[in-house]
């Protein structure tokens, strides 16, 4: 299995071989699912929350008398049923979201996405993005409009080489997300349309899922 290595004008210069058990397996479209499930409930603050009738201020008093007035009995002004009352089962700091999932499932998601992208050809990979001592966004366009990915929902993931100058090179054009290769998730796989990988990249992901 092999896939076609270009330079930063879009000309093939070599082939890459690729490891068939991460690339050529079925997608597995459950464990894409639940992965991507894990990950948005991991990204939740939990942070929001509601008072209770302990909490809420004022109703120290009965409103009324128990009998005699033709009202219904009242404890409180602050009871639920009151505007301005306590909330019942609302929710609370405490309340947890994580949804925790065994690792080869994570993988198994990981390796499932990148081979429905490569399977609908919708990974590239280029031999090194190359720019000078500080990030360029003009650079970074110039190369995927050389590669016709700038109209292209993009995910550029780079090796350990410079990451910080793809990352920034990237991060203000549109339709472009650029993470390190140390950084993959499911969310940025599943988002994107086209996947571009530096070498170095695509061998660093192969073996951390290998």
């Amino acid at each position: 299995m092999k896939i076609n290595v270009v330079n930063n004008s879009g000309t093939k210069v070599s082939e890459l071989t690729l490891n068939e058990k991460i690339w050529g397996i079925e997608p597995h479209q459950q464990a894409q699912f639940d992965s991507l499930l894990s990950y948005n409930a991991s990204k939740r603050q939990g942070t929001h929350a509601v008072k209770n009738r302990a909490e809420v201020a004022g109703g120290g008093r009965k409103p009324w008398k128990q009998k005699g007035t033709g009202n219904a009995r009242q404890g409180s002004i602050r009871a639920p049923q009151w505007k301005g009352g306590g909330i019942v089962f609302g929710p609370t700091p405490e309340r947890n979201y994580l949804i925790s999932l065994p690792k080869k499932v994570r993988r198994l998601a990981l390796k499932s996405a990148l081979a429905a992208k490569f399977q609908s050809k919708n990974i590239i990979v280029i031999d090194e993005l190359k720019f000078e001592k500080q990030p360029s966004t003009k650079a970074m366009f110039e190369i995927l409009t050389s590669l016709k990915l700038a109209n292209n929902k993009t995910l550029i993931i780079a090796g350990i080489t410079n990451p910080d100058l793809v990352i920034k090179s990237g991060r203000n054009l549109p339709r472009t997300t650029t993470i390190s290769a140390n950084g993959i998730n499911i969310y940025d796989l599943l988002n994107a349309k086209k996947i571009l990988f530096t070498t170095e990249a695509i061998k660093m992901v192969e073996e951390a899922l290998s």
